[in-house]
């Protein structure tokens, strides 16, 4: 019968039975004495009234062979291996002891017992391999039998395999310990946590360290700790160990080391190397390897073991070798100087020495030169402050060259040289401006003087593109070179010499090493403002330059007129050096002259009348600046003798009010006079179309007449035709009768016709009175109109006469070049706008006055109509305005 047979017959079953299988137990409590008691089946159990089945039927625990497990609180047995029970026959017990159980030789069963705990299960004994060990702790005090060691608790050992650990309650097992393997070229390090004696029979303290060298598994103790696995250093001819001691101790090669000392191994020491415990790997050294064209100084060497501080050691290729500790190179290896016939090495003795190869003494500074072809290796007590080769040099190329010792700076021009050891490079410095206009050209930017830079954005574009030509940078030491182009001159000065050179070009400028450039800071812009312009060549001309200033007549009208000058400088011999300075005594001759000229034009225009200057600016702006001579007559020049500048011409390209009213003023005036244009063109019209419709009248009005006149006379033939037939037909009557018809019918057809051509010629004299009537009135109002078209067109051409001849005198006074200024000035503005803005082409009306273009290129032809030039003047200035 099972467990699971026996629960169930109990719990099914309504009586107190229970059928216990061989190897189960129940616990049976009696609560009477409150003591419980065992029962081990098989059996057959009636339980009573005051008992109470605790546990079970519960399987008896079997342990079976290399198993143990752990009974918490024991029963206690006698030496027999019999359980004891106390008085009330309740089974004794060891509490909070433990007991482990291992297989029993029968291997029989056994149950727990009332008050035992199963505190571990069934479980596999232990088995340890081959090197590993068990690392076991002692939680009470107790004798090994195995050892015969008195063990006290928290003691440690190893239970060391292969074997099979038996299990004890006084033991815990705290780790298994697997041996660490120890190959080739390998060390184990240990660590002593307490004061043993180690495997090798050594005494050992605890924090010390020590190596294990032998090769295989070790096994460490209990207190002992693997610090970590060495692996050894292979060492070749290329590679050695650059060690520390970290304590004063004997290495492996039985050598006395004190705490810092440093050290190198070598392949000559040993093939492969293991730190020791108190070595400290600085560094690995590799081999150093000179060829033969190479050398290397070492600082602080050392001989005998001992550095040799602030000495140096040479070393000449070829030669392999290691750095020992606390040597180092000074700049590395280098190469041997190989010169060729145009190099040379410049040395300097920094420490006393015989030179051997020019069997000299050399002193500390001292500074020689070794020219090419040779070798060179420098020794320790000289040093390399440079090494030089021959610079080429066409015979328009240069150098600046300082000597040292006396500072002298010299130029080489025009051959090939090589700096001496008492020689240098000198760096020329000059201003920025000047370096930006050494790399510009001066004729391309020649129109700088009238280029209008009236808005910042223009002039921060010149700026940048200014500061972009610079684009590369100038070599300092190299002789400074300028091309004067044709027909300009360069002003050099000489601070040293305290003169001064004027080239004229075409020329090449050479600058020696005391001379500058004479910077000229020139007017610019419209109207003209300072230092504008900065240029090292002055064009000579001819050129011109275009200023604006505002003038005031005598009444106080206020002008601004833009004025153009043609100018250049005159200079009959260029080699007579006092001509030649006169050209840079004005450092801005565009704002000296144009403030001279504009001083010219305001005061004589100051004392003239707006009516007089308006009829005669030409003349009065020419007259002020160039003067009159002994005829009275225009000077055609004006020179300034500071600086032989000659003005040739004045181009007054525009005249324009500066006060806003008046420019409104002169604007109503040029549309009120187009207006009176044309409303007489309209008047002329209208009367041509009156005259040409009267003349249609009387024309209609005679023919209506002629056509009257014509049928009267039709009609008086007709009754002729009628009277003839009516006496025809009378004629067959009786002739008494009929000559008596007859004569009376004669008689009215006579009175008849005599009354029809009375009528007819009543009739014809009143057309002809009526025709005569309308002739005379008609030529009376043709004559009229034509009297009084004659009169309005005499007055026409009168006052056509007076005003183009007060236009012609207006015109000759003006001069023919003014007017077209002022007549293109409104459209060259509108155009250089219009380039501006980048338009190709615009038309701008007001909305409300027609344009014609049907006529206009019979207008241009002169077929259509006749241009009416019509002037207005005003006190503000001039307008021309043509009308087709």
């Amino acid at each position: 019968m099972s467990k699971t047979t026996a629960t169930s017959d109990n719990k099914s079953g309504s009586g107190p039975l229970y059928r216990i299988p061989p190897h189960y137990y129940i616990h049976v409590l009696d609560q009477n004495t409150n003591v419980t008691r065992l029962e081990i089946g098989p059996k057959t159990f009636i339980k009573q009234d005051n008992e109470t089945v605790t546990i079970g039927p519960e399987k008896m625990i079997t342990v079976p062979p290399r198993h143990y497990c752990v009974i918490e609180s024991p029963v206690v047995r006698n030496e027999a291996g019999e359980v004891q029970f106390d008085k009330n026959g309740q089974a004794k017990l060891i509490h909070a002891d433990l007991d482990i159980r291992l297989a029993q030789p029968d291997q029989a069963p056994f149950p727990l017992y009332p008050g035992e705990i199963l505190r571990q299960p069934v479980t596999p004994l232990k088995v340890v391999p081959a090197n590993s060990a068990l690392r076991l702790k002692a939680v009470l005090d107790f004798e090994d039998e195995t050892t015969h060691e008195q063990r006290r608790a928290g003691d440690e050992w190893l239970f060391e395999g292969p074997a099979t650990y038996i299990p004890r309650k006084e033991v815990s097992v705290e780790e298994q310990i697997r041996a660490t393997v120890i190959g080739s070229n390998q060390a184990i390090r240990l660590c002593a946590k307490k004061e043993i004696i180690d495997r090798a029979g050594q005494h050992r303290v605890t924090g010390e360290e020590w190596l294990v060298k032998k090769t295989g598994a070790y096994l460490p103790l209990a207190y002992e700790t693997v610090v970590s696995v060495e692996n050894a250093y292979v060492l070749t001819d290329k590679k050695a160990l650059h060690l520390r001691a970290l304590r004063t101790f004997t290495d492996n090669f039985d050598k006395q080391r004190m705490n810092g000392e440093e050290w190198l191994v070598t392949l000559a020491d040993t093939e492969t190397h293991i730190l020791s415990v108190y070595e400290e790997l600085v560094n690995v050294v590799n081999v150093i390897t000179l060829t033969s064209r190479q050398y290397c100084v070492i600082l602080d060497p050392v001989a005998d073991g001992k550095p040799q501080l602030g000495k140096k050691k040479l070393v000449v290729g070829e030669k392999s070798f290691f750095l020992q500790p606390g040597e180092k190179l000074e700049n590395g290896i280098q190469d041997v100087f190989i010169l060729g016939e145009d190099e040379g090495v410049i040395l300097k003795c920094i420490e006393a020495f015989k030179d051997e190869q020019a069997k000299v003494n050399r002193n500390p500074g001292d500074r020689w030169m070794i020219r090419g072809p040779t070798e060179y290796i420098p020794p320790t007590q000289v040093e390399v402050v440079t090494r030089q080769k021959a610079i080429p040099l066409d015979e328009n190329e240069g150098i600046y060259v300082r000597d040292i010792k006396t500072g002298c700076v010299r130029a080489v021009i025009g051959e090939t040289y090589m700096l001496t050891q008492d020689e240098e490079l000198w760096q020329k410095e000059l201003p920025k401006q000047v370096e930006e206009l050494l790399s510009r050209d001066a004729l391309s930017e020649r129109n700088v003087l009238t280029r209008n830079q009236t808005s910042d954005k223009s002039k921060s574009q010149q700026q940048t593109t200014t500061s972009n030509t610079n684009l590369a940078k100038r070599d300092k030491s190299k002789l400074i070179t300028y091309r004067v182009p044709h027909n300009a001159c360069v002003q050099i000065y000489d601070y040293k010499a305290k003169n001064a050179r004027i080239i004229f070009g075409p020329e090449l400028v050479l600058l020696g090493p005391d001379e500058h450039f004479t910077l000229l800071s020139l007017s610019g812009s419209v109207p003209k403002k300072p230092n504008q312009i900065q240029t090292l060549c002055l064009l000579l001309g001819p050129d011109f330059f275009t200023d604006v200033i505002v003038i005031e007549t005598a009444d106080h009208a206020r002008l601004s007129l833009q004025l153009s000058y043609n100018w250049h400088f005159q200079i009959s011999d260029t080699t007579d050096e006092k001509e030649a300075a006169k050209l840079f005594s004005v450092p801005d001759f565009v704002g000296d002259a144009a403030k001279a000229i504009a001083s010219r034009i305001r005061g004589a225009v100051a004392g003239t009348q707006f009516d007089d200057f308006h009829k005669n600016s030409a003349q009065i702006i020419r007259a002020s600046v160039f003067g009159l001579d002994a005829n009275q007559h225009i000077r055609d020049k004006f020179i300034f003798p500071q600086n032989n500048l000659v003005i040739t011409s004045i181009d007054i390209q525009s005249v324009e009010p500066v006060d806003q009213r008046t420019r409104d003023a002169l604007q109503k005036s040029v549309q009120l006079a187009i207006e009176i244009t044309t409303n007489s063109q309209e008047a002329a019209a209208k009367h041509e179309a009156s005259r040409r419709e009267q003349e249609a009248k009387g024309l209609l009005e005679r023919q209506r007449i002629k056509d009257e006149a014509n049928a009267e006379e039709v009609r008086r033939q007709l009754l002729d035709l009628q009277a003839l037939s009516a006496a025809v037909e009378s004629t067959g009557q009786a002739k008494a009768e009929a000559q008596s018809r007859a004569e009376s019918a004669r008689i009215e057809g006579e009175a008849a016709v005599e009354q029809a051509g009375l009528k007819a010629k009543a009739t014809q004299i009143e057309a002809e009175a009526e025709l005569s009537r309308l002739q005379l009135a008609r030529e009376a109002e043709i004559k009229f109109l034509r009297e009084q078209n004659e009169l309005e067109i005499s007055k026409k051409s009168e006052m056509s006469r007076i005003e183009t001849e007060k236009f012609k005198l207006q015109v000759e006074s003006i001069g023919a070049s003014t007017i077209q200024s002022i007549a293109t000035s409104g459209p060259d503005t509108q155009v250089k706008l219009l380039q501006a803005l980048g338009l190709q082409s615009m038309l701008v009306t007001d909305g409300r006055t027609p344009i014609n273009l049907m006529g206009f290129g019979q207008g241009l032809l002169g077929g259509l109509t006749s241009t009416a030039i019509k002037n207005s003047k005003s006190p503000s200035g001039y307008h021309v305005e043509e009308n087709d």
